[in-house]
């Protein structure tokens, strides 16, 4: 399975990302280089750097589009990623952010991040718009959805969640994660690169699973705050175990880590090579 060659396309995890409609005059096309603050020991660029970057260029594509005032706060659901080929140090960072979905309170939006030498990340994220006062999804202004719909047909999306929590009785590992000041942003919860730290953390004993293409998803269930007990439930799922995941992921491993506070999930995250 690729991100962007197979004739059959895939649901859910196993889903297959839009190709960049390249060239196209709504593709929101940046360049910046990648950070020593932004990579691992290998001097590859962690995946929570790169979701970092992901909304940066988020941010910057809607000042560009003249809505920055008017849908200032958006949160995430999901967030998919595809480590292709590894973007490595001193490299430059080309993003390439469009719209690979919406509704009206809603929109999947696809960041493509190459690198000069090779490197590869593909992205997809399911972005909720929201209302200050009540802190809940609002409507997009029909000139937004505009902008948004010159690179999609898919105008009627909804949500669906790809992922269900693993149990406490049955983990293979529990691990605190203790939350820093530094974690929470302006909505005064985790912010969403944090939860790709975690992952970087459960990774970092399988440096093999990044010899070939990498797809990690995160989905967001509620916010963690400053002062909760933060743990991670990880599971193993070997290749043939179980069809949860759908039929086109019976024959891999998955790896699965499910974020609790107490009784309350969190947020799910899945691991596997595609």
């Amino acid at each position: 399975m690729s991100t962007t060659e197979n004739d059959t396309a895939g649901t859910g995890l196993a889903k297959v990302l839009m190709p960049v409609p390249d060239p196209h005059p709504d593709v929101f096309d940046r360049e910046w280089p990648l950070r020593v603050g932004d990579i691992d020991r290998a001097g590859r660029l962690r995946l929570d750097a790169a979701c970092r970057h992901i909304q940066d260029i988020g941010q910057d594509q809607l000042r560009e589009m003249g809505h920055e005032e008017t849908h200032p706060l958006w949160i995430v659901r999901r967030t998919m990623v595809d480590m292709i080929r590894p973007i490595e140090f001193q490299d430059m960072l080309r993003m390439r952010r469009w719209c690979s979905g919406t509704s009206n309170r809603w929109c999947e939006m696809r960041v493509r991040i190459d690198g000069r030498k090779g490197g590869l990340i593909e992205s997809e994220a399911f972005w909720i718009n929201i209302n200050r006062e009540t802190q809940g999804p609002a409507r997009i202004a029909d000139d937004f959805l505009d902008g948004l719909k010159k690179t999609t047909d898919v105008t009627r999306l909804r949500w669906k969640g790809y992922l269900s929590p693993g149990s406490r009785e049955d983990a293979d590992e529990i691990r605190d994660f203790p939350i820093r000041v530094s974690d929470i942003d302006l909505f005064d919860h985790v912010n969403n690169s944090v939860y790709w730290k975690v992952v970087e953390e459960f990774l970092a004993p399988y440096p093999e699973l990044f010899s070939s293409p990498l797809r990690v998803t995160i989905e967001h269930d509620a916010p963690v705050a400053l002062g909760d007990k933060l743990e991670i439930l990880s599971h193993v799922y070997p290749p043939g175990s179980t069809d949860k995941f759908g039929r086109e992921l019976t024959d891999r491993t998955v790896r699965t880590l499910t974020y609790v506070v107490g009784d309350e999930v969190k947020a799910l995250a899945s691991i596997f090579q595609l």
